[in-house]
């Protein structure tokens, strides 16, 4: 029997909330599948890609090389898969991370109130009459469309909330961009133009005339000064700084390597929030003299140097060594202890200190400090992500102005 395939055409209209309406084109790929006889519908927003797609399928099957789709996983048996993929080369907080969202995707939810969906993930308790909603764990990845996403999503939006369904979207498109590589299968388009929660306020963050300030006074203060004013010089992230040990710095090379983190717990993981965050980062003279400084008086953990900035043990005159100590320092203590009194001293806005991150990669873009190594220094895998949550204005409009000036400065009015 003749091999054939056809190409199709699907309008659909959409009404928008708006009240206006649009109109979505599909273009379906209708075959049987020569070997085992089940009827195939592959769907493309494009029909050139539906074309080259139909071409593929008929060349393959001339020459001899076809070979069926592979059956495609459910979206729980892909979301098995995608955790998988991840374990061993996230941390184990972002690994929890994905689960949390991954059982707002796979389902079932409890259709109550946050405490109560709390308790039945802890304990497993559902209370009498509430009602388990099923979501998209049995839903083959194949058969899944943009319309379910959408209703999906909007379920998980009104059990929890918008932010909870937007970051399991986030998610679910991660695990079937695996799906598809992995089988072969091209995944629905994810839905667009869904709800968003309210913009959160932009991150504050100290002008350089401040940082200054603060950099100034943390060279004079040799029991905390080094705590405080790294992340404003090396742009960490608090869990890499306490994770830091003397062994990751090399004085030879003015480099500072950052390969691991510190877990809530305070152990030491040699991962980092992400792939690209494993990175080195350039000591310049400040930061150089301050770290060898600290080195004298740092604590030892049995006599011997180990954490860059481990817990405080009992303190000595300046400059003899402390004597105890040299355990890790939690994120809580190193705020309560080290940061907050620092601001409150220097009369400075208080910030946090995932903000010294921010004030680092801001500024070297302000002075000119191509994006791609801005990003590379503070290891994102994008500078997308350097550009879209990280960089602040740091200068007025006055700067901005004269750099329009300097631009256009043979431009005048008259002859």
């Amino acid at each position: 029997m003749a091999f054939r395939v056809s190409i199709t055409k699907q309008d659909r209209q959409r009404r928008l909330k708006s009240g206006s309406s649009v109109v979505q084109t599909r273009y379906f790929v209708n075959y049987r599948d020569p070997k085992t006889g089940e009827r195939r519908l592959p769907s493309f927003e494009r029909q050139k890609d539906a074309v080259a797609f139909r071409n593929q399928l008929v060349a393959a099957i001339e020459t001899g090389t076809y070979s069926p789709e592979r059956k495609a996983p459910t979206v729980a048996e892909a979301v098995e898969r995608f955790l998988h993929s991840k374990s061993g080369s996230v941390r184990p907080r972002t690994i929890r991370g994905y689960r949390e969202a991954c059982k707002l995707i796979t389902g079932p939810v409890l259709e109550g109130t946050a405490k109560e969906r709390a308790r039945h993930t802890i304990k497993g308790e559902v209370p009498a009459g509430a009602k388990m909603v099923p979501l998209l764990g049995a839903v083959r990845i194949n058969d899944l469309t943009t319309a379910d996403i959408r209703a999906w999503h909007r379920t998980v939006q009104s059990l929890v909330s918008v932010a909870m369904a937007n970051r399991a979207k986030m998610v679910l498109g991660a695990v079937m961009q695996l799906a598809a590589e992995d089988f072969n299968i091209r995944p629905p388009a994810m839905p667009s133009q869904l709800p968003r929660r309210a913009a959160k306020p932009t991150k504050r963050i100290l002008t350089p005339d401040q940082v200054r300030q603060l950099i100034a006074a943390a060279r004079a203060d040799k029991e905390h000064g080094v705590y405080y004013a790294f992340p404003f010089l090396a742009g960490t992230r608090p869990s890499e700084q306490f994770a830091l040990l003397w062994e990751d710095i090399d004085f030879d090379r003015n480099v500072i390597s950052i390969r691991r983190s510190q877990e809530p717990d305070g152990s030491i993981i040699d991962l980092t929030k992400t792939r690209a965050g494993v990175r080195d980062v350039p000591m310049g003279s400040t930061l150089r003299g301050m770290l060898l400084e600290w080195r004298v008086a740092c604590p030892r953990r049995g006599g011997e140097l180990y954490r860059v900035f481990p817990g405080p043990g009992r303190v000595q005159p300046w400059p003899h060594k402390r004597v105890g100590g040299g355990g890790p320092i939690w994120y809580q203590n190193f705020r309560t202890r080290y940061w907050r009194p620092t601001f409150e001293r220097l009369g400075l806005p208080y910030v946090t200190p995932h903000s010294a991150r921010h004030s680092f990669i801001s500024t070297l873009q302000a002075e000119g400090i191509e994006v791609g190594l801005v990003a590379k220094l503070a290891g994102h895998a994008s500078a997308v992500v350097t550009l879209g949550h990280y960089t602040h204005a740091v200068r007025g409009g006055d700067a901005a102005i004269a750099a329009l000036e300097r631009a256009y400065g043979g431009v005048h009015d008259g002859p």
